[in-house]
């Protein structure tokens, strides 16, 4: 079940970045004892992750004398400025972050990410790391970081209201959009399907499916194609969900990928999309054993609708006093044992292949997940201006503009493709 998978996941990452803006600012200090200082994220069910890194940590501690560990949680809407703020001011910034995959090429430009291609390389379990979960943490060759799971979204539903309603699961988006509007005049105290304005990787699987893309490469770099005709359609067709007759816009234009799970695990939703890594918040919430999965359809039935390849990577910043240590660290954090474990926990698919063959085999719920990622998953423009594109909230502000009628799809499309032509001229 593992090689689908492996086909996907970022291919074609490896960016050509610019070289970082700034270098080693430890000062060559290498400390062996100390505080550890570590940020990971926020998820929406956070206890189960906090229990697998507890237990990491207490291990490391126990192994290293006269170390400490220090971990804090962070909101991963808010990581770009936080994590940024930590590359301008080392004295205040951790050793090791977690971070998206998106961010790998922007994170190198900047200087933030130590390159620990060596120790990697060196790592006797990094030979079993999905080929193109490696190219995640690839730069120009370089690598920096360590893959921690990968992440791909499906359709979650729930199986009591499509019985309670006589409603099929919908095999086009079409069919989705209606249904979720179904459903919304059937049972008003539900959205049918919870969107947001601020979910840009629940959005993109309709413009994909479409036809229409976000970038294209150019020269070298990107040219923007959001305002694709394409694209357009998918736009529209995603922003036809926010209304009365769906997820209302005065409540969901400013929901994120973490609020429409919130909503659907709450039961204020009837679906919502959602990846792998929401599978413990839904299990802890009041839809349990009383939703399922299949994979988001597109456009023609039996089509399903191209995900995000997401993930996230654990990486050792730049600046950091404690190299060996962070390193260690991080190793352990992404290490085949915390990664089964993430996955009991969380529903994290692992990044090393036997791993994932492994817990595939024993979880049913992991099947849609799978299947997404063998019909082909896409991934965001492998350049660092991505990053910027990203924090400046270009495709957020687009949908947000739509949903509230200040503009139009060809307006709103056209205005956020020129941020992101600016910000991809001023990454070179």
């Amino acid at each position: 079940m593992a090689a689908p998978i492996a086909a996907l996941l970022v291919a074609g990452l490896t960016a050509t970045a610019c070289a970082p803006e700034s270098s080693d600012n430890s000062g060559g200090k290498d400390e062996k004892s100390g505080t550890l200082r570590v940020w990971l994220f926020q998820e929406v069910t956070n206890t189960p992750k906090e229990k697998v890194v507890d237990s990491v940590v207490t291990a490391f501690e126990k192994a290293h004398d006269g170390v400490k560990v220090d971990v804090q949680y962070i909101p991963v809407e808010t990581r770009a400025e936080k994590i940024k703020a930590a590359f301008n001011d080392p004295k205040s910034a951790p050793d090791l972050i977690e971070y998206g995959n998106t961010d790998t090429a922007g994170y190198v430009k900047d200087g933030g990410l130590a390159d620990v291609t060596e120790e990697f390389t060196d790592w006797s379990e990094s030979k079993d790391t999905d080929p193109t979960a490696k190219q995640s943490v690839t730069v120009d060759g370089k690598i920096y970081g360590a893959p921690y799971f990968v992440g791909v979204r499906a359709l979650y539903y729930r199986t009591d209201v499509f019985e309670d309603l006589g409603l099929d699961v919908p095999k086009t988006q079409d069919e989705l959009i209606s249904t979720a509007k179904e459903i919304r005049q059937a049972k008003p105290d539900l959205y049918g399907l919870a969107v947001g304005g601020a979910y840009t990787y629940g959005a993109m699987p309709f413009i994909w499916a479409n036809g229409g893309e976000i970038a294209e490469g150019k020269g070298g770099s990107y040219a923007a194609t959001i305002d694709s005709p394409q694209a357009r359609k998918g736009i529209k067709a995603y922003t036809s969900l926010f209304g009365d007759d769906n997820c209302p816009a005065d409540k969901c234009a400013g929901m994120g990928g973490n609020d429409t799970v919130t909503a659907f695990a709450s039961g204020k939703a009837a679906m919502a999309i959602g990846g792998d890594f929401s599978h413990a918040a839904i299990e802890a919430g009041k839809a349990k054993g009383k939703y399922a999965v299949v994979p988001l359809p597109g456009v023609e039935s039996g089509d399903i609708a191209p995900a995000f390849a997401g993930g996230n990577n654990l990486g050792v910043l730049n600046s950091t006093s404690h190299r060996t240590l962070a390193v260690d660290l991080m190793e352990q954090l992404a290490s085949k044992k915390t990664q089964s474990a993430l996955f009991d926990a969380m529903g994290f698919l692992p990044t090393f292949t036997d791993v994932r063959q492994d817990v595939a085999k024993r979880e049913p719920f992991v099947e849609p997940f799978v299947k997404t990622l063998g019909a082909g998953a896409k991934f965001v423009p492998a350049s660092p201006a991505w990053s910027q594109i990203d924090a400046s909230l270009v495709l957020p502000t687009m949908f947000q503009e739509i949903v509230s009628g200040r503009k139009d799809v060809a307006a709103a499309s056209e205005d956020a493709a020129k941020k992101m032509n600016a910000a991809f001229s001023s990454a070179g």
